[in-house]
């Protein structure tokens, strides 16, 4: 029994509105409760703002991600100190190496040279 044409076409076009249903549902799936709502950033920038909104001076309380670069003197400073509780002509010789253009490289010299004696 032939179909009349009025009917295929509607057939057809149910069958397309179903089609993009379901492709649209597909998507939505995919995209999944946190990734991009409709109109608006991703789900966690959204957070951050609105975590950042209600502080007065931004991110300033927060604690750098980043530790601070630390004083090369500082550091030298520590070396010849622990040269010096050594006591030893290989570690003054090995901070002398290290840092033959300090200043405390003149005084490691110095130390060097009494433990010579």
């Amino acid at each position: 029994m032939p179909v009349p044409a009025g009917c295929r076409v509607a057939s057809e076009i149910m069958k397309r509105r179903s089609l993009s249903a379901g492709l649209f549902g597909a998507l939505m799936a995919l995209a999944g409760p946190g990734h991009l709502p409709f109109g608006g950033l991703p789900v966690m920038v959204g957070k951050a703002n609105a975590d950042e909104s209600g502080k007065e001076g931004g991110t300033a309380g927060r604690a750098p991600s980043v530790p601070l670069a630390r004083d090369p003197s500082a550091a030298v400073a520590e070396e010849y100190e622990s040269a010096r509780r050594l006591g030893t002509r290989e570690a003054f010789e090995l901070f002398i190496a290290r840092h033959g253009d300090d200043p405390l490289a003149e005084r490691a010299r110095a130390e060097l040279k009494q433990l010579a004696r």
